[in-house]
């Protein structure tokens, strides 16, 4: 597949799953890699029907980087913390790499100082 092909999968895929409910069959679609998978199942739980929306995205080959936008309201147990009903919305970057047509793996990095000082986990430091 060629970048841009690449590109329109990963769009196809967020477009599937954000800021709705993740299910197995919708995830195999899109998906090979297992640990990818579990990684959504956690966060859903903690965050049900969570957005993950796409700001900008670059291909290379089989690989696609988005930097994105995450949104959720967290209504369940998430790393250990318990459910606050407070809203976070963070940014993040993901690459993805395509192999025969599906996300075969993935790195992501989400500011994740943000998140808990929005949960209320970390206090927000005054400057």
């Amino acid at each position: 597949m060629s970048g841009e092909e690449n590109k329109a999968l990963v769009r196809r895929y967020l477009d599937a799953i954000s800021g709705k409910p993740k299910p197995t069959s919708i995830l195999d679609q899109f998906l090979s890699d297992e640990i990818l998978k579990r990684h959504i199942a956690e966060t859903e739980f903690g965050f049900p029907n969570y957005e993950i929306i796409a700001e900008e995205m670059l291909a290379d080959g089989d690989k696609v980087m988005v930097k994105v936008l995450i949104r959720g309201v967290h209504r369940g147990n998430f790393m250990g913390i318990p459910a606050t009903g407070k809203q976070i919305e963070a940014l993040g970057a993901l690459i993805y790499t395509i192999t025969n047509g599906k996300i075969s793996d993935h790195w992501m990095l989400a500011d994740s100082m943000t998140m808990m000082q929005q949960l209320g986990v970390i206090p927000v430091q005054e400057a």
